[in-house]
């Protein structure tokens, strides 16, 4: 929360006041509500609402930031403290708990006394009872969705069983899949899937280590909800499901019996978010298998590099992919959809062009995006409509507005169809042949033909949802009686501002509020009339804004008004629920709707962006992963060239198979290495959602998985700080990835001693490449790794042909003054220096330390020169300190290193106790060491080595 959330001005909070009694039943009823640490609770108080106990002091720190707020209720060993807070400032502290944090629940109780019951309850997976709040001023930009895992042994191998529940879109999906020590499929799909909150049992078989998962589902910002293992049934699932999945019971009965363990997750979330408890929700759930291999796989990691979601630290909202590219139109729909799609890139090169052909359809022709963009904007949110036209208490207005946005539909459909170009039939295919199959009379037509012959469409305008009084005579009745109230009413305005010689509405104003009907004059015209208006009439109230007044006569009117009206709301409540019920049938028809126009949305969106930079985006060529490079040429990075007063330059990034498919590139820090590389991620990323990209010319062969992770330094709070985490870390690359990945690695093994760093760089990159062999960019500040891409010379005489190619990022020192002045531009070759001190010149270092600096580097390149290739001896000052290592050294240690490694990752720790894998550990450290007494540089590699 910002510091400005702190106490309302003034330093007042709403003030608690209850007598002994009320505290100390209050107390006694707080005190034996059941422990949960997550749970914030609040009460209603009808103008204000208290939180009490340590939920008390959690607000005061984290909204009010200040323990002043704190009030005491009670006294002695008996109170607990306390905290007010106003209506404006819980709808804030529910929007922070439920979308932005992710480790407390939230509970809202009614009552008085010791008398409360629970009315709202919610979780970041779960915040359908609290809807109206969280999204009253805001649109719903993605759907919580809600995960249970059972992981299970299966024939020696971990299998993980998943179940989702998406309670916004009222779907369910079930999957099962192998699984690494790492959870690494875990990860990605909890990412493609939104996952807010996962269940998992609580009492499981020790012979899986589940802090793994832990850690997945911590870094996915995940709330973890612990249960019962004996939760985890499938006991009358068919018969469940049958009742809240739509259609059929067969093809549930089918589904699910392509599954084992699946079954029992599933079971658990049926429970766990009381689906049966609603009948709201029989008939309307869909159900579907969750097919992880159709999206390319992205882990929390590759998330953050690449910026793909908003984060809180935004400066501005170019500063994430979704921000950049939301040009949608409509309210909510095309934004869930949109941050659905970035966390599900495609990977099928035909469903990509696909939704590429319709980008460029809009992107070519201005005249059709304008048009769909002119429509779209006056759509409601189809979806959150349709949900809430599903809930008991639900009125017209859900109705009304829906109807309002389908009837928009029909000229959405009229622009497609003026669309003529090379893309027509793709339109037509698409978009034109479902709008047609849901806007015939059979479908659509006899929704419209309900709402138009029911309500009152006449009265919308004025606020009021009515049903119309030709639908019922019995209304047609009271409505001709409340009509002549109303002339009677207007009538009495005329005569009342003649009598106080005031014009009509622009000095004397009719209202209905609080008080009924009521005339409210200015201050200002009160002085000239205060005579008259003490004698003849009656002031109610005196306020800034004015003095309100009545006069018997318009009292009885008002008066007569409102009992017509209770007798009109009385007559026509039956036929309003009767209305919404008839309407909740054509939930497919809006459903499906939503779906066309989101897509439509999305799409058009990225023809917007693509067309309205500065520099325009262009459509990328698609191929096979097994086929054809990654060329980018002009290639930018989206969110950097969108913020102020950036000059971007571009860049060409080559990844060519067999030339320079992995790709070592070097440079001064703050020159560009982590830019360009997250670009190709992020370039790559967009063309696979089926957007155009920012360069001059793409080509693109499809990548299943993007793997990126940065070193120690970059990301402190995943604590990569030891050898240990930084081996975990990139075990799970070693594991996870294949040649059909993309790998981009930033300043790894930064984060231990430099020859620890060196030799794990080394051995990852001897493995990536002749083992993974993906794509791969490798950023780092080890310019000796350079040494890989010598094919030719003697320490690479048993490798192939690698493909290694070197690039740096361009910097020019002036000779004269040494200042060093950044061109981050990418290009061939290495660089063979290191520009540390000189960055540091750039951040206005003071003139001593930068000249001790400078000292001590001379002085360390004397003792600890990089590695001497040539075997030459040497009679420099410090040589006794000085490592001299030959060729065939580096080649066999580098190897070994990289042995280490592979043995290392390939260790079955999830399947051993603690013991156990400590001796795996000791056994591997043991015949390393043996290893290294013959290497000098395997020695040195030792020891800083923390194993």
């Amino acid at each position: 929360m910002d510091s400005e959330d702190c106490l309302p001005e003034g330093g007042k909070l709403p003030e608690l006041k209850l007598d002994a009694r009320q505290a100390q039943g209050f107390i006694s009823f707080f005190k034996k509500l059941p422990k949960d640490p997550r749970a914030i609770r609040f009460f209603d108080r009808r103008d204000y609402y208290t939180a009490h106990g340590e939920n008390a002091t959690f607000i005061a720190k984290a909204y009010y930031h200040t323990m002043t707020a704190l009030r005491q209720l009670g006294v002695n060993s008996d109170g607990i403290s306390s905290v007010s807070v106003s209506r404006a400032m819980f709808e804030t502290i529910a929007r922070n708990l439920l979308l932005d944090r992710t480790d407390h629940t939230l509970e809202l109780y009614e009552g008085s006394g010791s008398s409360w019951r629970l009315t709202k309850s919610g979780t970041p997976g779960n915040i359908g009872s609290f809807e109206d709040i969280l999204f009253a001023n805001n649109d719903m930009q993605y759907s919580p969705v809600t995960v249970a895992l059972f992981p299970v042994f299966r024939e020696g191998q971990l299998y993980v069983a998943l179940s989702f529940v998406d309670m916004t879109n009222r779907k369910l999906g079930l999957a099962e899949f192998p699984e690494d020590s790492r959870f690494t499929n875990v990860e990605s799909a909890l990412v493609a899937l939104g996952c807010k909150e996962c269940l998992l049992p609580a009492d499981f078989e020790k012979s899986i280590d589940l802090q793994p998962l832990q850690d997945a589902i911590s870094n996915c910002s995940i709330l973890l909800t612990e249960r019962k293992k004996a939760e985890f049934k499938s006991r009358d699932l068919v018969q469940d499901l049958g009742r809240i999945i739509r259609g059929s019971v067969e093809p549930v009965r089918d589904l699910l019996s392509q599954f084992d363990y699946a079954l029992g997750a599933l079971g658990a979330l049926v429970s766990y978010a009381e689906l049966l408890a609603d009948d709201t929700n029989y008939g309307n759930y869909t159900i579907e298998k969750f097919n992880l291999d159709r999206y390319m796989r992205l882990d929390s990691a590759a998330v953050r590099a690449l910026n793909i979601v908003e984060g809180k630290a935004d400066v501005n909202k170019n500063f994430s992919l979704f921000g950049l590219m939301n040009r949608t139109c409509t309210a909510g729909m095309g934004k869930r959809l949109l941050n659905k799609w970035l966390k599900q890139p495609l990977i099928d090169v035909n469903e990509i062009n696909n939704r590429l052909d319709m980008v460029q359809a809009f992107a070519e022709d201005p005249e059709l995006c304008q048009g769909l963009r002119q429509q779209l904007k006056r759509i409601s949110d189809i979806d959150r409509l349709t949900h809430a036209l599903r809930k008991k208490s639900a009125n017209l207005q859900p109705v009304v507005k829906l109807y309002q946005s389908c009837s928009r539909i029909p000229y959405i459909k009229g622009v497609l169809q003026q669309y003529n170009g090379q893309f027509s039939t793709s339109v037509m295919t698409r978009f034109l042949s479902s709008l047609e199959e849901w806007l015939t009379e059979n479908r659509y037509g006899r929704f419209a033909n309900l709402v138009e012959t029911a309500i009152d469409l006449g009265q919308v305008d004025n606020g009021e949802y009515r049903i119309s009084p030709l639908y019922s005579s019995d209304l047609a009745v009271l409505k001709d009686e409340l009509s002549e109230v109303e002339n009677h009413i207007n009538n009495l305005h005329m005569h009342t501002a003649t009598d106080l010689d005031l014009s009509v509405d622009k000095q004397l104003k009719l209202e209905k509020g609080p008080f009924g009907h009521v005339f409210r004059i200015s201050k200002k015209d009160e002085q000239k009339v205060r005579k008259k208006l003490t004698t003849n009439y009656i002031i109610i109230e005196t306020r800034k804004d004015g003095v309100k007044f009545t006069s018997a006569k318009l009292k009885k009117l008002g008066d007569q008004y409102q009992s017509l009206l209770g007798d009109y709301t009385s007559c026509q409540k039956k036929i309003v629920d009767n209305v919404v019920q008839v309407s909740c049938t054509f939930s497919e028809v809006f459903e499906n709707f939503a779906a066309i126009i989101s897509e439509l949305d999305v799409l058009q969106s990225f023809a917007d962006l693509a067309i309205s930079c500065p520099v325009p985006y262009v459509r990328p060529d698609i191929t096979t992963s097994e086929e054809g490079d990654i060329i980018l040429q002009g290639s930018r990075h989206p969110c950097v060239e969108a913020q102020d007063g950036v000059s971007f330059i571009p860049n060409d990034c080559t990844l060519a198979r067999g030339k320079s498919w992995f790709q070592i590139i070097t440079g001064p820090n703050m020159g560009g290495k982590s830019t360009f590389i997250r670009q190709v991620g992020v370039n790559v990323l967009m063309a696979q959602v089926g957007s155009f990209v920012p360069c001059d010319q793409a080509s693109i062969s499809v990548r299943d998985c993007i793997f990126a992770r940065v070193g120690a330094g970059d990301c402190q709070l995943r604590g990569v700080s030891t050898f240990m985490q930084e081996m975990l870390e990139t075990a799970s690359i070693l594991k996870g990835a294949s040649e059909k990945s993309l790998i981009i690695i930033d300043e790894l093994g930064r984060g231990t001693s430099t020859y620890d760093g060196f030799g794990l760089a080394w051995a990852i990159c001897e493995h990536l490449v002749e083992v993974t062999r993906a794509p791969t960019l490798f950023a780092t500040h080890f310019h000796e790794l350079t040494a890989l891409a010598n094919k030719n010379g003697d320490q690479h005489q048993h490798v192939p042909d690698l493909g290694i190619a070197n690039y740096h990022v361009g910097a020019h020192m002036d000779p004269s003054s040494r200042k060093l002045t950044m061109l981050y531009k990418v290009e061939p070759g290495s660089c063979d220096q290191s520009f540390g001190i000189h960055v540091a010149e750039f951040a206005n270092f003071p003139e001593a330390v930068i000249a001790l600096a400078k000292s001590k580097a001379e002085e360390l390149e004397d003792f600890t020169s990089a590695p001497n290739l040539s075997g030459e001896p040497s009679d420099e000052v410090g040589s006794k300190r000085k490592r001299v290592f030959s060729p065939d050294d580096v080649t066999r240690g580098a190897a070994r290193a990289r042995l280490l490694l592979e043995d290392f990752a390939a260790l079955p720790l999830d399947e051993v106790d603690g013991s156990k894998a400590t001796e795996m550990v000791a056994k591997l450290k043991s015949d390393f060491e043996k290893d290294a007494t013959s290497n000098p540089w395997l020695q040195q590699f030792l020891s800083g080595m923390d194993l």
